[in-house]
């Protein structure tokens, strides 16, 4: 017990700066619209919960479904993945809302607004992709501006050299305590600002007819409507499954000194590292 709550403390050294003020604010803006942004996603996914693939997709067979069925004992959620189905009652297809199973998508639970709203999803997702557009330009500009993406984002050849060493100590949770990145942290968060993020905004803006019209390069660029949506959705996930990554590491590397340093910027690292 006594080991995990140091875990949870982080090391005993002194602090050091670690995280600027524009970095900080950039992180937690982001963290709310990803919340919001993925929430109201499912609400809108739940109007047709369905994917597909091509410029000519084949309504009749989707590449993932989630549809519901009566069955004997009352009505059954089937989420179909290629040519398998899977019984999925209670979280995909058909899920309790309001007091009783309905056909849905994703639960309640899962979606902003909870009950089947599609126009409030809407405007919930278009408000705040807005303020996720603008959030990541001012910090793409600013991160090249004050060489932040060169100096601490991009790895360097020290860094790949050190890949196999720091994935070993992931693998044993044995975590670096010093103020820059280590490459792990390096690889993800670059891969996720400056690859995931400009995917999910195109893939979102080639779903708009309205700019399919203006720039219908989009289109092409990504082999139609339905492509385009299937790929947001794969993104809308993978930030999920990032988001997750994240917080365990955060909760194992030392809590209170990770949230600490992206509240105030100040983190605490190990003797070693600040001599």
């Amino acid at each position: 017990m006594k080991g995990f709550w140091a875990k949870i403390r982080g090391p005993a050294g002194p602090l050091v700066e670690r995280h600027t003020l524009v970095v900080r604010l950039s992180h937690w803006i982001n963290a709310g619209c990803l919340i919001v942004l993925f929430m109201s996603g499912l609400q809108i996914f739940n109007a047709h919960p369905a994917l597909y693939w091509g410029k000519t997709s084949d309504f009749d067979h989707p590449l993932l479904s989630m549809t519901a069925e009566e069955g004997a004992n009352g009505i059954k959620g089937v989420t179909t993945i290629g040519d398998r189905a899977f019984n999925t009652t209670g979280l995909f297809g058909a899920s309790e809302s309001e007091g009783m199973v309905t056909a849905r998508g994703f639960p309640a639970w899962a979606t902003l607004p909870g009950p089947q709203w599609l126009a409030m999803g809407r405007l919930w997702h278009f408000a705040f992709a807005w303020i996720f557009i603008l959030n990541g330009l001012v910090f793409a500009l600013w991160a090249v501006a004050r060489r932040h993406l060169t100096r601490d984002l991009l790895p360097k050849g020290e860094d790949w050299r050190a890949l196999p060493r720091d994935i070993l100590d992931h693998l044993r949770l044995r975590f670096a305590h010093t103020a820059r990145y280590n490459v792990l942290q390096k690889i993800s968060y670059t891969v996720v600002i400056f690859g995931l993020g400009p995917l999910v905004l195109l893939t979102g803006l080639t779903m708009s007819p309205t700019m399919d019209a203006a720039v219908p390069g989009l289109l092409a660029l990504f082999g139609g409507r339905q492509s385009a949506r299937t790929i947001h959705f794969l993104c809308a996930f993978s930030f999920f499954g990032f988001f997750l990554i994240h917080i365990a590491m955060v909760i194992l590397s030392g809590a209170w000194n990770n949230l600490r340093s992206m509240i105030t910027g100040r983190y605490r690292v190990t003797e070693e590292d600040h001599g």
